[in-house]
């Protein structure tokens, strides 16, 4: 029974497809506009997350690093105005499939170019990846990734 018990506790734990909502429910930058985020250069010149700052976020989840399997990723793009807060941040892996890093920056890209061609609000685009961006993805992107 106890090796039943260690195994279970010493299990690690799974990969986040989404982020925790409490942990990570998301967040903005103040008075953002669409005007702004479609200024070329915008998302990289707010980009600001300090390694603590990185590591603080690794550590809520309770996962530890190794080498480059995850990024910290915004929860909101910068792209679509997010912020650098712990709000809006969490390790995101890159190997999962199919709902990994590189899916999710598809998504944010396709919002983006949405926002910026008037075909949508960004708040719309905000609150459609700050809920299950799975879903949002399916409906603006295509229904199912593609294995890579």
């Amino acid at each position: 029974m106890w090796i039943f018990v260690t195994l279970l506790l010493l299990r690690p734990l799974p990969l986040p497809l989404v982020p925790n909502p409490t942990l990570t429910p998301g967040s903005v930058l103040p008075n953002v506009t669409a005007a702004d985020v479609c200024t070329p250069g915008w998302a990289r010149a707010h980009r600001n997350v300090p390694e603590s700052e990185k590591r603080a976020v690794f550590q809520r989840y309770q996962i530890t690093p190794s080498g480059t399997d995850f990024e910290i990723d915004h929860l909101i793009s910068l792209q679509l105005g997010g912020d650098n807060s712990l709000a809006n941040l969490w390790p995101q892996s890159y190997h999962t499939l199919v709902w990994n890093a590189h899916t999710k920056d598809q998504l944010e890209n396709r919002l983006h170019w949405l926002v910026c061609h008037g075909q949508l609000s960004l708040a719309d685009a905000q609150t459609a990846i700050r809920g299950d961006w799975r879903v949002a993805y399916r409906r603006y992107v295509q229904q199912t990734p593609s294995v890579p």
